[in-house]
């Protein structure tokens, strides 16, 4: 695919995003703030295509066109597919979000080899294989995003280990690949989120409500009020960066 320094809004078209994990809970806020800041949006989704269509139908309301691609993160071809599809069907691809993630509880002494492998391929490998297929087609000045989490600085509760070494091999990835792509103006940042209010955290709400110094949870727009801003043209002086966004859980 033809790489240019055109800025997309000057070639009279809507920019395209690709959400990895974007049916529920913090990729759907980032799907529909994208939306209504002027993208299209591809999306991928595992096991709920009911999910996958109500994001849909939210890009729709805002103007845009939508497209949803069943796609396991924890599968290589699956990836690849998912970029070529989303390129091919919205016709370019400006940004990329990686925000598909699993997440396996378990001190060391009860962790299994099958949850160890199944994070590694889905929090790490998995990610990379979304970036790497993405900038590929990506054109110069694009956007990369991940969403890692707080606790790859600290986490304050046994059981997180797995989870906590893969956030944070995705901020030292982000910090090094922002290397690979300077030369092609391509941006990659990486949002480190602590607790959100989704179907993920509503088992341990209670619990992390009273760690968090504003008092509250955050909520998904808010993760993609970040997003959006990272994807959009006035964030492109930042690459490499992990930004915290977590009511104060590591403070």
């Amino acid at each position: 695919m033809k790489h240019d320094n055109m800025n997309p809004d000057q070639q009279g078209t809507r920019r395209v995003a690709l959400v990895f994990g974007g049916s529920r809970g913090i990729g759907a806020g980032i799907v529909e703030r994208l939306a209504k800041d002027g993208f299209d949006v591809a999306l991928t989704y595992v096991s709920r295509p009911d999910a996958a269509q109500a994001a849909l139908g939210v890009v729709e309301a805002a103007g845009g066109r939508g497209l949803a691609i069943q796609a396991d993160s924890a599968d290589p071809v699956a990836i690849r597919a998912a970029v070529a599809a989303a390129a091919e069907r919205l016709g370019r691809l400006d940004a990329v979000v990686v925000n598909a993630g699993v997440l396996r509880h378990g001190t060391i002494d009860v962790v299994s080899l099958e949850d160890l492998d199944l994070s590694l391929s889905v929090n790490v490998r998995g990610v990379f294989l979304a970036i790497q297929a993405a900038v590929a087609q990506m054109r110069d000045g694009g956007r990369v995003i991940t969403i890692g989490s707080n606790t790859a600085i600290r986490t304050g509760s046994p059981g997180s280990s797995v989870y906590a070494m893969t956030k944070a091999a995705v901020a030292s990835m982000v910090q090094n690949l922002a290397l690979d792509l300077a030369p092609r103006g391509i941006t990659i940042n990486n949002v480190q989120p602590g607790p959100i209010a989704t179907d993920m955290t509503a088992p341990f709400a209670d619990y992390l409500q009273d760690k968090l110094k504003l008092g509250r949870m955050g909520q998904p727009h808010e993760i993609g009020a970040l997003v959006s801003y990272l994807a959009g043209p006035e964030s492109g002086y930042m690459t490499g960066a992990s930004l915290t966004i977590d009511g104060g859980w590591v403070l």
